[in-house]
């Protein structure tokens, strides 16, 4: 697959507790390398991709979008939606997006997909889009446990299933020649990451999976992952192929750290961060 770019894109900030971003790992360990506001919540990046290959412009992850949710902006700290805006700032409308590739259908990575209309009706952002799900991921968000009822909005996954532009998919699949989805469930049933051939290297959008360079470490992993220990064998694979093969990585919500390589150095591995 000819990949003419690959472009890092965000929907702005949210703010998440300290602690449940690091589950098990205490604070004294991280609290110096993370900074909090006096609610103990660090502020996380929504990034997204815009990948535009063979005339198609196809985006992964969506962030939270436009929608005025209660009490959602105020208890997570969101600020302006700024998706549109990102690609409108280079050079492309919401309905010239054909496909977008959602890792999961967290709010904060699936709410971007939908939108009010002037009549506040709820309406598909990219009408033009098919929309790529694993299905164990939307089975979960339809009928989320008690525990995990908070992270899904069905506002903003349902219409896509009402307008049609919805693809279910059953495990790994190659979207396009160089341009495929692969299952790690972990964080949620049915998470997915994107990997892309670009330039004779792959470039892998991480999802929830490693969701910053600081949860590259094995044992930081947030406390709302559903399957943890499929979350550290998943990131154990992944992360040493990543390293032997070369792989760039993406985070979705890295801030200072957004995409990098990682590196061997007398015996440790470091990222080598890069600007995408």
């Amino acid at each position: 697959m000819m990949t003419t770019s690959i472009r890092l894109l965000s929907d702005g900030t949210l703010k998440r507790d300290g602690g449940t971003m690091f589950g098990q790992i205490p604070k004294m360990t991280w609290e110096n390398r993370i900074v909090t506001d006096r609610r103990n919540r660090m502020t996380l990046s929504m990034n997204c991709l815009l990948i535009q290959v063979a005339g198609k412009n196809i985006v992964v992850d969506a962030g939270v979008g436009s929608k005025e949710m209660d009490g959602l902006r105020e208890n997570y700290g969101l600020g302006p939606s700024r998706l549109v805006k990102s690609l409108k700032n280079v050079g492309v409308s919401p309905n010239q997006v054909v496909y977008v590739l959602l890792s999961h259908l967290h709010f904060e990575h699936c709410g971007g997909c939908t939108k009010l209309d002037r009549a506040g009706s709820l309406i598909p952002t990219f009408p033009k889009a098919t929309h790529f799900v694993q299905r164990q991921a939307w089975e979960t968000a339809l009928n989320p446990n008690e525990r995990f009822q908070s992270s899904f909005f069905k506002d903003d996954f349902m219409p896509l299933e009402e307008w049609d532009q919805l693809q279910i998919l059953d495990g790994e699949e190659e979207i396009l020649p160089g341009l495929s989805v692969l299952v790690t469930n972990g964080p949620s049933m049915g998470h997915q990451i994107v990997v892309v051939n670009h330039g004779g290297e792959k470039v892998a959008f991480m999802g929830d999976l490693v969701p910053t360079a600081h949860h590259l470490d094995l044992p930081s992993i947030p406390a709302l992952d559903q399957f943890p220990e499929e979350t550290l064998e998943r990131k154990r694979a992944l992360l040493d192929k990543a390293e032997r093969d070369g792989w760039l990585l993406v985070f979705a919500h890295g801030v200072d750290r957004k995409a990098g390589y990682l590196e061997s150095y007398k015996g440790a591995t470091y990222l080598r961060p890069i600007d995408l």
